[in-house]
């Protein structure tokens, strides 16, 4: 193979490393580019000067819901993802159960309200997740043992579980990425490509949350990504002038 061309090839190997590394930090760079990079209105702005804007925009307001979810702790909540996980030997983490519940409601401020749907939400929800860790013989549930069991882990076998929930609640004050489109005179939120992004924390928690919780592991897959980019580069220009 001729040494430019073992560049490119160690280049792009790099690339594909990186983006492996950016994804096992968990962080979500584009949603955060997205969120981050777009103009902030109020609810009332929006309202009061109807228009049609070209790219999505982030809204804040507060929440409004005749009909929320209730939990058993007297939670009332528009919005609830759970994921129920085990991790069996030699294996990554496995999906057992996965729940989304969401209620329409209305986002609003003293000046004006929006109505919005956030089972079209995009995930993941921003907010601080309740995490729980533990091993499959605490999952008592027959759906959580049923699915343990479907995966080959019956009996004294223990493996590694967790949960991971997310919650909006009524009393949350939200930031909504969302496209804002003319009908009847007013405005409506709609979700734009990917869905609406749903953050219940300030702009800088949000961006630190979108950045993963390995945060040595997101900087070397950056780092790796530019390093491959610019071999793969070099090893292509070599190549056409050799």
């Amino acid at each position: 193979m001729p040494p430019f061309l073992v560049f490119v090839v160690i280049g792009l190997a790099l690339i594909v490393a990186g983006v492996l590394a950016v994804r096992a930090s968990g962080a979500e760079p584009r949603i955060a580019r997205r969120l981050a990079g777009a103009r902030e209105y109020r609810v009332g702005d929006l309202v009061g000067t109807p228009s049609q804007h070209d790219r999505p925009v982030r809204v804040v307001g507060r929440i409004r819901c005749p009909d929320p979810i209730r939990t058993e702790r007297d939670e009332r909540l528009v919005a609830l993802h759970r994921d129920v996980q085990v991790k069996p030997p030699g294996s990554g983490w496995r999906t057992i159960e996965r729940i989304r519940e969401a209620r329409g409601f209305e986002l609003w401020d003293h000046d004006g309200s929006l109505p919005l749907d956030p089972a079209l939400a995009a995930e993941p929800l921003i907010v601080i997740p309740h995490v729980w860790r533990g091993t499959t013989a605490e999952l008592t549930q027959e759906i959580h043992q049923a699915a343990v069991a479907r995966l080959g882990g019956e009996g004294a076998v223990a493996w590694p579980a967790r949960s991971v929930t997310r919650i909006v609640s009524v009393v949350e004050r939200l930031l909504v990425l969302a496209s804002v489109q003319r009908s009847n005179g007013g405005v409506v939120l709609v979700p734009p490509q990917g869905g609406f992004v749903l953050s219940a924390v300030a702009l800088d928690d949000a961006m630190r949350l979108l950045g993963g919780n390995r945060r040595g592991l997101l900087l070397a897959g950056y780092g790796m990504a530019v390093a491959g980019g610019l071999l793969a580069v070099v090893g292509a220009i070599g190549s056409i002038l050799g």
